[in-house]
C-alpha cells in the first residue's frame, strides 16, 4: 500500500467512525439495543466495503496499471453483489432493526464518500514520477542539445 492511499483511508475512516459513533448513540436513544447494534453494523459495514475496495483498487493500481478499469468495475460489482447477499441474509434478522441497519449504511456511505473526496482533493498525488537524474543542465526544453 502507498502512503497516499494509507492517507486517504485514514481521511475517509476517521469521520465516518465518529458520525457513526455518534449515529448509533442516536439510535440507541430513539429505537434501543436493535436500532444501535442494526446501526453500528450498517456503518461497519460501509467503511469496510469501502476500505477493501479501496485497497484492492491500490493494489491493482500498483501491480497491473493496464488492468485498473476493468479491475474497478469487477470490484464494485462484486461489492454490490456481496451486499445484496448481506441484505437477504439479514433480512429477517430479530436482532437488529433493520431500518436502523439501512440508515446505518446509508450515513456511513455519506460520510466516507465526502472524507475520501476531501482526502482526495487535499492529497498532493504525483501525476508524474520525477526523475532521480540531478543532472538536468543538459537537457533542453526544445529537445537534446
Amino acid at each position: 500500500m502507498q502512503s497516499i492511499d494509507a492517507r486517504i483511508i485514514r481521511g475517509a475512516a476517521i469521520p465516518t467512525a465518529a458520525v457513526g459513533a455518534v449515529a448509533t448513540v442516536v439510535a440507541a436513544l430513539l429505537a434501543g439495543a436493535s436500532g444501535a447494534g442494526g446501526t453500528a453494523l450498517g456503518v461497519f459495514v460501509a467503511a469496510a466495503f469501502f476500505a477493501i475496495g479501496l485497497l484492492s483498487l491500490g493494489y491493482v493500481g500498483q501491480r497491473w496499471p493496464e488492468l485498473f478499469l476493468g479491475a474497478a468495475f469487477l470490484i464494485y460489482t462484486t461489492q454490490m453483489g456481496l451486499l445484496l447477499l448481506l441484505l437477504v441474509l439479514l433480512k429477517d434478522a430479530d436482532f437488529l432493526n433493520g431500518r436502523a441497519f439501512a440508515i446505518g449504511v446509508v450515513v456511513g456511505t455519506v460520510v466516507w464518500l465526502a472524507g475520501q473526496a476531501r482526502s482526495h482533493l487535499t492529497a498532493k498525488i504525483l501525476y508524474v514520477e520525477p526523475e532521480a537524474d540531478t543532472d538536468r543542465a543538459a537537457v533542453t526544453p526544445g529537445g537534446s542539445p
